[in-house]
């Protein structure tokens, strides 16, 4: 640990020790004589704006001294200096051991001086390197803006902060991690979230105490929440758009951000939130209302139209009539329950090779998988054409929500029901369908104030029905608090 004492030598000593900068090329060390003075400044090569701490540095070089202040104090020295001799926004005196370590490794720069005793000056002049805002890949739109969250944190704080310009808003900084020390910002809106679960929150996360978060928001998501291994159901919500995390904000959710992750935590969640997507709320209300509901139907289709045709196909007396043309001519080679788990693995091997695929092979991959490698599989007997219909609906389905956690929650549980179904019959789908709900209602999330379930446990009407309808924003009366469920413009 880096401990400053008065004399000026044996402090540069100290820190190129704990620095350990002859053994990192890119951790600089600028020695400057200000006249018969000499300050040392250290930073992070790749940290700094280069342009910016060229010009800092030409400014001291054009000083004739530290200048000396009333009292000759190391402190009042350092403060002197930082006022009247660093032409820079954020620049403090501090003798922490720990915080000019923390600075210095985040980016900020380390100044010492002769005057400066135990005291060093701590610059902000970051310049993290960074991708620029763009639309996320996985949540587009047909309307509304086309930027995105970043990689860098202070990008991301801005990017809320030009949506929402309300001394109301809230974001408290924290760290996580001994050794990574990742910065932590809960952001939440002062008077309308729940302040004792702002509250529970800063308590959880000031409390964790890992080694360092490798995943960035994966990692903290998973300290935050004890996962069980048989609930396949995600736990927290994600999002890379700034105009829906404003949103959740107005309507009083908790935002989690995390330093070297483009993807915001929004707290509570629950498992209908994940079927609000941010295209409903750039279209007019009756349109948002025909693909929510859409939205709602086609997806809980993908979770039980498997299960039920197999049903049908080992249990031809309970097909109604008109639905028996959808019973397969010729069942192929392989039983149609084996056809169908095939199929669930076949399409996430094409999916795993899709995504290591380049881009301008992308195309020619899925002429093969979907053409050349179905109707092979059909001549030879090894499928039959109705699996690949109902298949091939259900795959496509999953993409009528952006979320992959919850899309694969459905697949387990799918094959979980084709499993009960082929063993048990109708009573093995009746199984299934309280097992899912058991799994629902108990499912363990970051707790808040609404369950999983909500706006069913607790019941909310309103906010039951905009989950369904997409309501017509309304203006409130001056001075009063939006109600709960209420939408907010996305």
């Amino acid at each position: 640990m880096l401990e400053l004492c008065g004399d000026y030598r044996e402090n540069v000593r100290r820190t190129d020790a704990a620095l350990r900068v002859s053994e990192n090329f890119d951790i600089i060390k600028k020695p400057l004589v200000l006249g018969k003075q000499e300050l040392t400044l250290y930073f992070i090569d790749g940290f700094v704006d280069s342009s910016l701490m060229e010009k800092l540095m030409i400014y001291f070089l054009s000083l004739g001294g530290l200048g000396e202040p009333e009292q000759r104090d190391g402190k009042s020295c350092a403060e002197y200096f930082a006022n009247h001799h660093v032409p820079f926004v954020e620049a403090e005196v501090s003798s922490n051991p720990q915080t000019m370590v923390q600075m210095l490794l985040s980016g900020a720069s380390l100044l010492l001086g002769e005057t400066f005793g135990p005291f060093a000056l701590i610059i902000d002049a970051r310049g993290y390197p960074t991708r620029s805002v763009e639309e996320p890949q996985n949540d587009r739109v047909m309307l509304g803006p086309r930027d995105g969250f970043v990689e860098t944190l202070i990008f991301n704080t801005a990017l809320i902060r030009r949506r929402i310009r309300d001394t109301a808003l809230t974001m408290r900084y924290l760290t996580v991690g001994k050794k990574s020390r990742t910065d932590v910002v809960l952001c939440f809106m002062e008077g309308q979230a729940d302040s004792r679960y702002v509250q529970y929150l800063d308590r959880r996360l000031r409390e964790l105490e890992p080694s360092s978060l490798t995943m960035g928001h994966e990692s903290l998501a998973e300290l935050l929440i004890h996962r069980k291994w048989y609930n396949p159901f995600p736990k927290i919500r994600y999002t890379e758009r700034p105009d829906a995390a404003a949103a959740q904000l107005l309507e009083g959710s908790v935002l989690v951000l995390c330093d070297n992750s483009p993807e915001v935590m929004i707290l509570p969640t629950s498992i209908f939130d994940f079927l609000q997507e941010t295209n409903d709320f750039y279209i007019p209300p009756l349109t948002g209302t025909y693909i929510r509901v859409l939205r709602h139907l086609v997806f809980w289709a993908t979770l039980f139209l498997t299960p039920v045709w197999l049903l049908f196909v080992n249990h031809p007396e309970l097909v109604p009539g008109w639905l028996a043309f959808c019973l397969p001519q010729e069942p192929g080679a392989i039983p149609i329950f084996a056809q169908l788990l095939v199929v669930e693995l076949v399409i996430d091997g094409l999916r795993m090779a899709s995504m290591n695929t380049p881009d301008m092979l992308s195309n020619s991959l899925s002429v093969v998988s979907g053409l050349i490698l179905g109707d092979f599989a059909i001549g030879m007997g090894w499928l039959t054409p109705e699996v690949l219909v109902f298949m091939a609906f259900v795959a496509i389905s999953n993409f009528t929500q952006r979320s992959y956690e919850l899309g694969y929650a459905f697949k387990f549980l799918r094959m979980g029901l084709l499993v009960l179904v082929q063993l048990f019959g109708l009573i093995g789908l009746c199984a299934g369908v309280v097992g899912i709900l058991i799994l629902l209602v108990t499912n363990k999330t970051v707790n808040g104030k609404h369950s999983y379930f909500y706006p069913l446990i607790p019941f909310n009407g309103r906010a039951l029905l905009s989950l369904f309808v997409r309501l017509k924003k309304s203006t409130p009366k001056k001075g009063a608090k939006p109600a709960d469920g209420a939408e907010t413009e996305k």
